[in-house]
């Protein structure tokens, strides 16, 4: 990497889409440890299919990934998670038929200290004390916030460096999005956790993040400081509707 490109995740010049029709052209981002970047920007704008290419589940057609330093190119969904990667994707992905306990102990089936896992599941029911008093429910029978914890829950569990979350707040109550917000603001400055966080309640999202990053039509805009993103009037009425 060079001068400049400190950063726990590295995005350069990334290309991807579906079938022969590029979304993303060229993108380029960086985000320190220890930081939340809110990418925000339209529908339509490439947010989802940056996360998804990040996390392995599309597959870019040019451009690098880099996690500490290191390659991602080619490497396995399961790999990235080993890696320290997480990413909970809209619509949070909570299995139904399986009891809260049971949906949390998958996010660590693949770790090899047993000790440690269960150690991080009780830190999960500590944190999400709804899912403590729950943990042999089903997971249909959750709440939206509850099925939102889940999932946070489930991606905490394998102890993730950087946590890309898509649209946590879509179908939530106002207090349930500012207790998810909340959140992920504890666990930046308790644990040092890295979150790139896509997110349409763009008022929300840059309340809780260190830098906004605004896309278009699969574009990086521009990239600043949260704050001054906020205060920016022109851009917020040219590219997020507020």
């Amino acid at each position: 990497m060079s001068a400049g490109d400190d950063g726990l995740l590295v995005v350069r010049d990334l290309v991807a889409g579906y079938g022969a029709a590029p979304v993303l052209h060229a993108v380029d981002l960086t985000v320190p440890a220890g930081t939340i970047a809110a990418v925000v920007g339209a529908n339509g704008a490439g947010k989802t299919t940056l996360l998804r290419t990040l996390s392995g589940m599309l597959r870019p057609s040019a451009g690098r990934i880099l996690l500490d330093g290191e390659d991602l190119g080619g490497t396995p969904v399961e790999q990235l998670v080993r890696r320290g990667m997480a990413h909970v994707p809209e619509g949070r992905g909570v299995i139904g038929e399986l009891t809260v306990d049971e949906n949390l102990r998958l996010g660590g089936l693949w770790r090899r200290d047993r000790a440690d896992a269960g150690r991080a599941l009780d830190e999960v029911y500590q944190l999400f004390e709804p899912l403590a008093r729950r943990r042999r429910h089903h997971g249909h029978q959750l709440s939206g916030g509850e099925r939102q914890m889940l999932a946070l829950g489930r991606a905490l569990i394998g102890r993730p460096r950087l946590l890309l979350l898509d649209e946590p707040s879509l179908g939530l109550a106002p207090r349930v999005v500012a207790r998810t917000m909340a959140l992920l603001r504890q666990l930046r400055d308790d644990t040092g956790l890295t979150v790139l966080l896509v997110e349409q309640n763009v008022r929300s999202a840059l309340g809780i993040a260190d830098q906004g990053v605004v896309m278009s039509l699969g574009r990086v805009v521009t990239t600043r400081p949260a704050a001054e993103l906020r205060d920016d009037a022109d851009l917020r009425h040219a590219y997020l509707g507020f």
